[in-house]
């Protein structure tokens, strides 16, 4: 009866499955193998496109809160640089799950173009485009994203022999250059690279130079703090200071770095000059109140600062800066011997309030956790000290040199405010135990050693304090050193198999 229903609605019964539901339902399976096949040649071609969206710019090395902040200030400051800010701004939209957002900042990437570069749009919206393809793509509306790839391509075709969207065009490399910049200490030798690139084609470009000697400028500074290979960049930042003379940012940069060189009062007519052109500029602002805090003069930086502050409230150099100088006025009235305890108490609760906001908005910030807890520590708040120290302690992303640092301050929050030395030796040898070379480790090095001295040669030093500092020279690859502090730590405690072994494997090291 059934088959003979079917006969008569000119379908064909197999067993009891309808021919033409089966017919459906392998239609539909080849619909979507063929969007499946569709999907991954989408994505290959989005691999291809230079943008944000694929050059590794990891969220983990930024806090997106205070980035987005940062670019946002940027953009209402500086207007020729919108097109790289947008879409910045964009793909930090994405990375916080705001897809919306994210595209209308491409479109604001659009205007701009078309605003500052009208004769120039296809070559200058290259990575605009790029990152459309992608957030279309996320929000899995494919076939938007494919006219946005389609679009890149058939433009390098246009520009360049090189198919599937891959093109060496300058300002892309100087773009990646001001991301790679954005995205923090990770990324400056990879924005350096993208500079060095873009400046083969053109070597007097303003905006290229001006990248160059900020990334330059950032791994100096980079290379001094963890003992790395330092590149002197004085001569960049001349060089930069030369092709944009009105880029106040680039004339505190310089003065920065001739501070830095022993040069202060040549540095400071740098400041000087860029105050009469941007007063009101915030980005110059935090660089000028910074060389002024590193001269001494911290209440004129404080007051440059809170200029500062009024116009970009949200920005974390300025109210780290401004954390900073607090800090420093609370250490210096406390070494006075009458000090106005209300005054005291006053710029206790100004730094804490600012280096909360730091770390809250910018978690990643280590050396600024550190700040506050030593904050807390000065007004004895040590329960405080030690919750951010033990947070930041457990932390297993952190790189060599911040471990590192983190290890010096708390030895030092231990042995000042906690009174004690053996936990502050435990953690400076922790610091001292990871080879790599930086800032922090030299300074675990030193307050050990100087430790462990004082204590042997008060006398109140036994065997123990002898064969640590042993293992401190040791560690510090002074195994002549090492020997004589095992000879004499054996002498006062003659069964110590420790003491033994390592005493045996140094002068094994030196004979073979």
């Amino acid at each position: 009866m059934r088959a003979g229903l079917y006969k008569m609605q000119g379908i064909t019964a197999v067993g009891s499955t309808p021919l033409a539901l089966r017919c459906l339902k392998a239609s539909e399976e080849r619909r979507k193998a063929m969007s499946t096949i569709s999907k991954n040649s989408l994505k290959t071609s989005l691999l291809q496109l230079e943008c944000h969206f694929t050059w590794t710019l990891l969220k983990q090395h930024v806090g997106l809160e205070a980035l987005e902040e940062t670019v946002v200030d940027h953009i209402k400051f500086v207007k020729e640089s919108n097109i790289t800010d947008y879409n910045i701004l964009s793909y930090v939209c994405h990375l916080k799950n705001s897809n919306e957002e994210a595209l209308r900042n491409l479109k604001k990437a659009e205007e701009a173009v078309q605003k500052h570069h009208p004769g120039e749009i296809a070559r200058r919206s290259l990575v605009t485009w790029g990152n459309y393809a992608w957030v279309y793509y996320h929000m899995q509306r494919y076939e938007e994203a494919q006219t946005y790839v389609s679009k890149v391509e058939n433009t390098c075709k246009k520009l360049s022999s090189t198919a599937h969207g891959k093109i060496q065009l300058p300002e892309i490399c100087a773009e990646q250059g001001w991301a790679s910049l954005r995205f923090g200490a990770n990324y400056y030798e990879r924005a350096k690279n993208c500079f060095e690139k873009a400046l083969e084609s053109e070597p007097d470009n303003p905006d290229f130079n001006a990248g160059y000697a900020i990334a330059m400028y950032r791994l100096e500074n980079f290379a001094v703090r963890y003992c790395e290979e330092v590149r002197p960049c004085l001569e960049v930042l001349k060089r930069a200071v030369e092709l944009n003379p009105k880029n106040t940012p680039l004339l505190a940069l310089l003065a920065l770095q001739l501070q830095q060189l022993k040069r202060a009062n040549e540095g400071e007519r740098y400041i000087e000059e860029a105050l009469k052109i941007t007063p009101d500029f915030p980005v110059f602002l935090r660089y000028a109140a910074k060389f002024y805090r590193k001269k001494g003069e911290v209440n004129k930086a404080v007051e440059i600062l809170k200029k500062a502050l009024a116009l970009t409230p949200k920005s974390v150099f300025l109210h780290h800066q401004l954390g900073l100088c607090y800090k420093f006025k609370i250490f210096q009235l406390k070494k006075t011997r009458y000090t106005p305890q209300e005054e005291v108490e006053n710029l206790i609760q100004l730094a804490i309030f600012h280096l909360k906001t730091v770390i809250d908005k910018k978690p990643t910030f280590i050396s600024a956790h550190s700040d506050l807890a030593n904050t807390y520590a000065l007004c004895k708040r040590y329960e405080e000290a030690e919750e951010i120290f033990q947070e930041v302690l457990q932390r297993n992303n952190l790189s060599c040199g911040e471990k590192q640092e983190i290890y010096f301050n708390y030895g030092n929050f231990q042995h000042l405010y906690m009174k004690s030395e053996s936990k502050a030796i435990k953690y400076y040898i922790e610091g001292l135990k990871m080879e790599k070379d930086s800032f922090g480790r030299r300074k675990c090095g030193e307050a050990v050693e100087t430790l462990l001295k004082q204590k042997i040669e008060s006398r109140l030093g036994d065997a123990t304090d002898i064969g640590t500092l042993g293992l401190v020279h040791n560690l510090n690859g002074e195994k002549q050193k090492a020997i004589e502090c095992y000879e004499k730590a054996i002498a006062l405690d003659p069964n110590n198999e420790e003491y033994r072994n390592a005493l045996f494997e140094l002068q094994l090291s030196i004979s073979s």
